[in-house]
């Protein structure tokens, strides 16, 4: 684990919660200590690594990432935005770049509940007429 002085973001998204800290660094990037390319599938690693793209900073800063909750789309998701809010902390001056890509926006989203009298959130018995 990396020590030292960090920043720190928070991403949520759907039931996923992630803690992220950069550090100043090589440009390892470790999901719940592992590296992120073996911690998510290959469909998933660009958006996650998104918004180091975006500012150009993959190798100037260390990631370490601890994510709970959610499936493994939420989870990237919420990685991404709290990549974005970490280096907005790192440097204000990446907010113009961050929200052209559309990297800061949270996605509120979320399941909605189930309503009694009804299988799910909206699906009712099918209603016969005869």
């Amino acid at each position: 684990m990396t020590t030292g002085k960090y920043y720190e973001g928070v991403g949520r998204r759907k039931s996923a919660v992630a803690r992220v800290r950069l550090f100043a660094g090589s440009g390892t990037f470790t999901v719940n200590e592992k590296p992120m390319d073996k911690y998510f599938p290959e469909n998933f690693v660009a958006l996650v690594g998104a918004p180091l793209r975006a500012t150009e900073n993959e190798a100037r800063f260390a990631v370490s990432v601890l994510v709970k909750g959610g499936g493994v789309a939420g989870q990237a998701d919420a990685v991404s935005l709290g990549v974005a809010r970490a280096l907005l902390a790192a440097d204000a001056g990446f907010k113009g770049v961050l929200r052209k890509a559309g990297l800061l926006t949270r996605d509120a989203r979320e399941k909605e509940r189930k309503k009694p009298g009804l299988k799910r959130a909206r699906k009712a018995k099918q209603y016969t007429k005869r």
